[in-house]
């Protein structure tokens, strides 16, 4: 019976020392994953320091540029207005010019009649004149004429 308790102790032992041995290679090969584990992560958190480098300089530039459009687009808004104000002076030239047009063409309905009689009296005049001048060629000629007699003789 003793040796039944020897070969028992015996048989743990063994067991225990296959156990151990197994657990070791467990362990072992646990270290070896949680180190690969390590390095991967060890790597991810570099590419993700670049990642994040990237996008806050990424965010920077678009809030820039998002600065930059809110800057245009009120430049803008003020050319905006400056040609609709344009546009606003333009129609009110336009109506003023109209109203002068029609006024304009009032009055020379109402004074037809004397505008034509003064291209009448002007026509008289510029006749008068061209006759003038004509009588003072004639009489210029005339002139030169006895001129030219009084000298040949």
């Amino acid at each position: 019976m003793e040796i039944i308790l020897y070969l028992s102790v015996a048989l743990i032992a063994i067991a225990f020392l296959v156990l151990v041995i197994y657990l070791a290679k467990t362990l072992k090969s646990l270290q070896e994953t949680l180190s690969s584990v390590s390095k991967t992560l060890t790597g991810l958190e570099k590419q993700l320091d670049g990642v994040t480098q990237e996008t806050t300089v990424l965010l920077q530039k678009t809030n820039a540029l998002a600065d930059d459009i809110q800057e245009k687009s009120q430049s803008l808004n003020s050319v905006v207005s400056a040609v609709k104000d344009v546009g606003t002076t333009v129609n009110k030239f336009n109506g003023t010019l109209k109203t002068l047009t029609e006024s304009f063409d009032i009055q020379v309905e109402e004074n037809k009649e004397k505008i034509s009689q003064i291209v009448q009296w002007s026509n008289v005049f510029l006749e008068l004149k061209d006759k003038w001048n004509a009588k003072k060629q004639v009489k210029k000629e005339s002139n030169d004429v006895e001129i030219k007699r009084v000298r040949s003789r």
